[in-house]
């Protein structure tokens, strides 16, 4: 049984930017309910927190609340694999890890531009396109490289 509830999917440019040529990647927010590790009384985690190792700290969990409030939200792309030698439930290399705290208070906008980062990742970030009349576009990048593509 799995600790995430998939929260939302929406497709991204692959490498975080949105130009002309580029690729789209679904990305997919898998939320960990407050319960799960959770050091509240009776939650079947009196032994400890098997998911303190990759997620952030439990938290209690909220009386009445539906299990609508969250641990963690991890954000991974279709493609991020899931299963470690230390957790079949960790995934590897996550796009981001937030607590349901941090998740709840970011606007979209926010959340947007943290994922298009980390998308980039080390990359430089797209700053122009030059359509040519031969139907080539030309992107230009950030640390003065370019590369030729074609409209579609």
């Amino acid at each position: 049984m799995s600790i995430y509830a998939t929260l939302w999917q929406v497709k991204f440019p692959r490498y975080g930017e949105d130009h002309t040529g580029c690729e789209w990647i679904k990305v997919i927010a898998q939320g960990v309910p407050a319960c799960v590790g959770s050091p509240t009384p009776g939650s079947g985690y009196e032994d400890g927190d098997p998911y303190a190792d990759f997620l952030p700290p439990a938290v209690s969990m909220p009386l009445e609340d539906g299990d609508q409030t969250m641990r963690a939200v991890v954000i991974i792309t279709e493609e991020t694999p899931k299963g470690t030698a230390r957790s079949g439930q960790e995934y590897v290399n996550p796009l981001l890890v937030l607590t349901g705290e941090e998740y709840a208070a970011l606007t979209f906008g926010e959340l947007y531009h943290r994922i298009c980062d980390a998308l980039r990742g080390d990359r430089p970030r797209c700053t122009g396109e030059a359509w040519r009349p031969d139907g080539s576009v030309r992107l230009m990048f950030a640390d003065g490289s370019t590369k030729d593509v074609r409209a579609e």
